[in-house]
Order: C-alpha cells, then sequence, then structure tokens
C-alpha cells in the first residue's frame, strides 16, 4: 500500500516530538479496536511511515552526537564520534 503524496510530503517534513505523538495515538487507535478495518490499514499504513521518520531522525541525531576527547592533563583536545555500545 502506497502514501498519497501528500501525506508522504507532511510526514517528511515532522519534527520527531509531533511524529512521535501521532504515531502513539495511531497505536492507541489501533490498539482500542474502535476503527473499521479499512481505516485501521489506512492507520497502520501511515504509522509505518511514521515509523520510518523516527527512526531516520533518531539515526540522524545520534550520528552527529559526538564525544569531548581529553589529553593527558584533563583539558579538551577534541571531539570524536561517539560510539554507542
Amino acid at each position: 500500500m502506497t502514501q498519497e503524496p501528500d501525506a508522504a510530503a507532511d510526514i517528511a517534513s515532522m519534527p520527531f516530538e509531533q511524529a512521535m505523538q501521532e504515531l502513539e495515538r495511531i497505536v492507541a487507535d489501533l490498539e482500542k479496536g474502535a476503527v473499521s478495518l479499512d481505516e485501521s490499514v489506512k492507520l497502520y499504513a501511515r504509522g509505518k511511515a511514521l515509523q520510518a521518520r523516527c527512526e531516520a531522525l533518531l539515526a540522524e541525531a545520534e550520528a552527529r552526537i559526538e564525544k569531548i576527547t581529553l589529553g593527558e592533563n584533563g583539558q579538551p583536545t577534541g571531539v570524536a564520534p561517539f560510539d554507542v555500545e
């Protein structure tokens, strides 16, 4: 199932917090089971797109995180990529 162009563009420009908030609402609506099958399928597709947006934004943020490196005297000497373990 393909997202409508407007919906995909809308999601592509969302900040993380907004995308996560809408994703949480969609999950809650689907868990309640109070929507029709057709609407559930549409919500699921939008939820997957929102999930992908959140994951992409988190990956971008992770790539920008750097740790401060210290010299022998304890003074900052620069930055290095942050290793997530």
